[in-house]
């Protein structure tokens, strides 16, 4: 292991505070399909990608069909994203210190390519990403490991010689599971303890020394 090779970030509620306006136009969608949204969904909700989510609806309500709510609900959100996403906490000073110290980052989301474009020229615009991966960008997405394996084979770089600063289950299972050590810094939903997560209550308790730490053993995983 030769420290830090890259960090990879996800979007939604991670650098940005767009779950909540994935929850409402997600919440609004079923109640068309005569459904009331509830904590009971919010594992097919939070993190997925719109594709699992639109088929969840489907799946409870026995109404719609598949690509049709997924166009409603990917149309619904990217309008929401476009009219504001207000970055989260400490996300624009993490990111300025990895471009002031040399550490390349990506952003990998499980977020359409439109929702992830809109955001990299909005909220996120100037950042300097290596590049943006999104949904559309891997055969399978979140929580599959295909996305994070894919970004570090895009970077060059041993993907266990990556961190990657997740907000949900999903993300960090997908993360996990292809090799990262995972910074979560939980939003919506809490997320379980693996022995490759570390945890912090906010981006504003993470600096770039504390993600090398995520890589080195026997760090803290409480």
């Amino acid at each position: 292991m030769n420290g830090l090779a890259a960090v990879l970030f996800d979007m939604d509620g991670t650098l940005v505070d767009t779950e909540r306006l994935w929850w409402q136009v997600t919440e609004d969608v079923a109640a068309g399909l005569g459904h009331r949204l509830t904590g009971a969904d919010a594992h097919e909700v939070v993190g997925r990608a719109v594709a699992d989510t639109a088929a969840h609806l489907v799946r409870i309500t026995g109404g719609g069909e598949p690509q049709h709510v997924a166009a409603i609900l990917g149309g619904e959100f990217l309008r929401r994203v476009e009219a504001g996403a207000p970055l989260r906490p400490g996300a624009r000073r993490l990111l300025g210190e990895l471009e002031q110290e040399g550490v390349p980052f990506a952003l990998v989301s499980a977020s359409p390519r439109a929702v992830v474009d809109s955001v990299a020229c909005g909220a996120l615009g100037r950042v300097p990403f290596a590049f943006t991966l999104s949904a559309d960008d891997t055969v399978r997405t979140k929580p599959h490991p295909d996305p994070y394996q894919a970004a570090a084979e895009r970077l060059g770089v041993p993907v266990e010689a990556c961190v990657a600063v997740e907000d949900s289950p999903d993300g960090a299972a997908s993360a996990d599971a292809a090799g990262c050590a995972v910074l979560v810094v939980p939003s919506v939903l809490p997320v379980p303890p693996s022995p490759r997560r570390v945890f912090a209550e906010s981006l504003e308790r993470v600096d770039t020394a504390a993600l090398r730490r995520c890589l080195e053993p026997g760090r803290n995983h409480g």
